[in-house]
């Protein structure tokens, strides 16, 4: 003789709670226990089923073994009242849920499954992604129907359980021994359906439309940035909760500045006059030029802290460094005198350790050479 559903017994829905499993249970045990009834079998059997569907649903392994596989999971040596042995949920759920597509989930009903998530791409310039900025973004996706608002069913009609599964949305199957669970062929695993469809959809309850959101893009993002727009991704099937819209940031390369998290870098040229005499030059920043005072003897490559004038960081109040790089600039198109002007400074300096007094790295390096070569021998 086949038992009977243990939610059923108790006179639950799949997605009872546990506070109204213990409720049924005492309302029921009261009225079949065999100190009331005065030995009635038929109520003192009762009395053990509903004892034994209390035991099997307050306990949340034994209950979703029993959501996963029913009473099979509790046959062959397992637990819940008839012996003990190895808990068939445990041992097998893993494999099973792999090769027959899961189970029915904690109300032991298939549930429509969520929209997906999408991945929306967004490019911004430096300058856009420093200071933030609402964005219109156009994103082709499912939304639900309608007519039917979601449902998938004409005006006026309604989804019906499934005859083939009884609104689970999964069929037992024995294979030797084991009884494993297979998604319903009839509802695809939904445990219902739809005998009038909705004709704007088919009976999907979503269709295809492009819609237009607006996003706030935070200011200080950065390249890899990641923005979620919570249930902006696609509507599910049949009223199925949306998924989530996931806006990726990628910042364009600009075409002064390189940005290191919060500190921003760029090169900025001088002239050999200004380097060698010090002066005061402008360099940009993302929020206007400042002043830069060069001081005499600087050599390319020097690099200048700007503190504050970075890009704050979008996670804190930390706002990173403007780091200037100056390199040297050789002069170009001389003139004949300019020309002679310099050979006569070239000149004014001498030669060989003369020269070392203006020319320390130079003379540096080539002393450093001297002395690999002699090494050599």
């Amino acid at each position: 003789m086949s038992k009977r559903d243990y939610y059923e017994v108790l006179g639950l829905a799949n997605s009872a709670t546990e506070r109204e499993i213990k409720k049924a249970y005492k309302r029921l045990a009261m009225k079949y226990h065999p100190d009331r009834t005065k030995g009635d079998k038929s109520k003192e059997e009762q009395f053990k089923e509903v004892k034994e569907a209390y035991e099997i649903l307050n306990d949340d392994q034994k209950r979703a073994a029993y959501d996963q596989y029913g009473h099979a999971a509790f046959e062959q040596g397992g637990h819940g009242g008839h012996g003990g042995g190895q808990d068939f949920g445990d041992a097998f759920g893993d494999i099973f849920g792999d090769i027959f597509g899961g189970g029915r989930g904690r109300g032991g009903q298939s549930r429509n499954r969520r929209g997906s998530d999408l991945r929306y791409n967004l490019d911004l310039s430096l300058e856009e992604a420093v200071k933030g900025k609402t964005v219109e973004l156009k994103v082709p996706t499912y939304v639900n129907c309608d007519p039917c608002d979601g449902s998938g069913a004409k005006a006026g009609t309604s989804a019906s359980a499934c005859a083939t599964c009884h609104g689970h949305g999964q069929v037992q199957m024995r294979q030797g021994l084991f009884a494993v669970q297979q998604t319903c062929p009839t509802c695809s695993g939904r445990g219902k359906v739809i005998k009038d469809k909705c004709t704007s959809c088919r009976g999907q309850g979503r269709v295809e439309k492009t819609k237009t959101l607006s996003a706030k893009i935070p200011a200080g993002v950065d390249t890899g940035d990641r923005i979620r727009l919570s249930g902006e991704g696609e509507a599910g099937e049949m009223g199925a909760p949306a998924g989530d819209l996931y806006v990726q940031v990628n910042v364009r390369d600009h075409d002064i500045f390189v940005r290191d998290e919060n500190h921003l870098y760029c090169e900025v040229p001088i002239g050999f006059t200004i380097a060698a005499l010090g002066g005061e030059i402008e360099v940009p920043t993302l929020a206007g030029k400042v002043k830069l005072k060069i001081p005499p003897e600087t050599q390319t490559g020097k690099m200048f802290r700007l503190r504050g004038k970075g890009v704050k960081s979008v996670r804190s109040s930390i706002t990173g460094d403007l780091m200037c790089k100056v390199v040297i600039e050789t002069p170009v198109n001389l003139t004949s005198a300019q020309k002679d002007l310099l050979e006569q400074l070239q000149a004014s300096m001498g030669e060989g350790k003369d020269a070392a007094r203006y020319r320390p790295k130079e003379q540096g390096f080539f002393d450093g050479v001297k002395n690999f070569f002699d090494n050599l021998k």
